[in-house]
């Protein structure tokens, strides 16, 4: 065990640096190299995601339109809890549930630690995960309600739900994002 959390520590101070600067979403439940080295801080409540200012705000006040009487002002805070929570449900997702090499490596780091789940509990993991996951919720509720609010306004995305427009121009995008990201096919003289 100890040299599992040693190695796990090892890893993850050298990988941290390298990915640190990329943010990740608070949904995003996709493990990268660093999440499944800091599986043993995490369980033992070392290691903790932060909460956003803004859900900890939706949290407290989910259903206020204070502030926000004109469309830009919606369309901003929308914005923010999409750059927290990642796209809403009206936008299509690609590859939701796939299993992926991130995930099946954190399911086998966390085999080794026994006790995970009491350890989780007794240290304090557990209840900041469910503080996190009630965050996420409120968030979601709220940026739902500023849909709904900017819908009857009249505002444009994303201050309302996505129109089949937007939906055929994010998807458009997405095509060639991954056109770009594609390698060039290799072409013989």
């Amino acid at each position: 065990m100890h040299r599992l959390f040693a190695s796990s520590l090892a890893i993850a101070l050298v990988a941290s640096p390298a990915l640190a600067a990329q943010d990740k979403l608070l949904t995003n439940d996709e493990p990268n190299v660093t999440d499944v080295a800091k599986t043993p801080m995490t369980d033992l409540n070392i290691e903790k995601r932060e909460i956003p200012a803004i859900l900890l705000q939706a949290q407290a006040r989910p259903y206020t339109l204070t502030g926000l009487g004109r469309c830009s002002a919606l369309v901003s805070e929308v914005s923010a809890l999409d750059e927290v929570l990642g796209p809403d449900l009206d936008l299509p997702e690609e590859e939701r549930a796939r299993i992926s090499a991130g995930r099946m490596a954190k399911t086998v780091v966390r085999s080794f630690i026994p006790f995970r789940g009491l350890i989780r509990e007794v240290s304090g993991a557990n209840d900041h995960d469910r503080r996190i996951r009630a965050a996420i919720q409120a968030g979601l509720a709220r940026r739902g309600f500023l849909k709904g609010a900017g819908q009857a306004k009249g505002c444009a995305y994303p201050a309302r739900p996505a129109s089949p427009q937007v939906i055929a121009a994010v998807m458009a995008a997405r095509d060639a994002q991954d056109d770009a990201k594609s390698p060039e096919p290799l072409r013989l003289p």
